[in-house]
């Protein structure tokens, strides 16, 4: 094996029933959602669009990397080869920096339904939604090849433990021998330009959001239009705020026990409770998980 993952003191088994039932969760939310929307004309819209993209991914973020969790946490077999690790990562990084820029499509996709809704139509056709998404994805794999064959191309020292849950770049980068500043430093920038660059064009569109809105003569008009932004805006708060804790702290201040902590939220947490959000808090999601459970049919039925 390339490596073990550390061993976790105290409750495994607690543990490994919390993970294993938040992963349950995020399985089956995420994946209702995406059939939701694919099986419902009237969510075949530019955000229903994009929330499908992020439901499918979260799906795959997930896979990536709970199922080797769960197996180091009961298992005396926590080793993982150097090509299962590079394999690891790679769907780590291209899942993490796809969601990142989604995330942004998302908001722009807003920005645009609420600041321009007389050119919405065409702005937002299905053209430019689909050539979005693959920017997007694109941008996902391409950061995630360059990130792995760099990190990968270096000689590790043996025997190697890595400190965390999973195949993460500092864990990792943290077993090199010899210098490693300048893949630390490629590592910063990637998170700046791929994490930061997205969060910023987030940030400016809700801003531009947030003056159109103040400036509407409805009450009921920017109740309207500030209900359609509060659950993605509550996921970008989620997901920016874990991996911006992990990825753009110095070196010094890391400590593997807070790492692991955030590790878990951005990969459990958030993906459990993002096709809550978005169920809870929109009435268009609720009705097509209704149809799509056939829960309207059993209700009208016992009527």
């Amino acid at each position: 094996a390339f490596a073990k993952f550390s061993e976790v003191p105290g409750e495994c088994f607690l543990l490994f029933t919390l993970i294993l039932l938040m992963f349950l969760v995020s399985l089956t939310g995420n994946s209702l959602i995406a059939l939701a929307i694919c099986t419902s004309p009237a969510l075949h819209t530019p955000m229903y669009f994009f929330l499908a993209n992020l439901s499918l991914l979260e799906i795959g973020y997930t896979c990536s990397v709970i199922p080797k969790m769960l197996q180091s946490l009961v298992s005396e077999a926590r080793g993982i080869s150097r090509e299962g690790c590079a394999t690891q990562m790679f769907f780590f990084i291209f899942f993490g920096i796809t969601e990142c820029c989604l995330l942004a499509a998302m908001a722009f996709d807003r920005y645009m339904a609420i600041c321009s809704p007389l050119h919405y139509a065409t702005r937002m056709s299905r053209g430019v939604c689909a050539h979005l998404a693959i920017v997007s994805w694109g941008m996902g794999c391409i950061v995630g090849l360059g990130q792995t064959n760099f990190i990968f191309s270096l000689n590790f020292c043996g025997p190697c433990e890595i400190d965390h849950f999973f195949c993460d770049l500092p864990p990792v980068l943290a077993l090199a021998c010899g210098d490693t500043s300048q893949n630390e430093a490629a590592i910063f920038v990637a998170a700046v330009l791929c994490i930061f660059s997205p969060f910023l064009l987030i940030i400016s569109s809700y801003v531009r959001i947030l003056i159109a809105v103040l400036v509407m003569p409805s009450r009921e008009g920017r109740h309207k239009a500030l209900s359609t932004c509060s659950s993605h805006l509550l996921v970008v708060t989620l997901f920016y705020g874990s991996t911006s804790a992990t990825y753009l702290r110095p070196k010094s201040d890391h400590s593997p026990e807070v790492d692991k902590l955030l590790a878990l939220f951005y990969t459990a947490v958030t993906s459990m409770l993002n096709p809550i959000i978005y169920s809870l808090r929109n009435k268009e999601v609720k009705g097509a998980l209704s149809r799509t459970l056939g829960l309207k049919k059993v209700l009208t039925m016992n009527r």
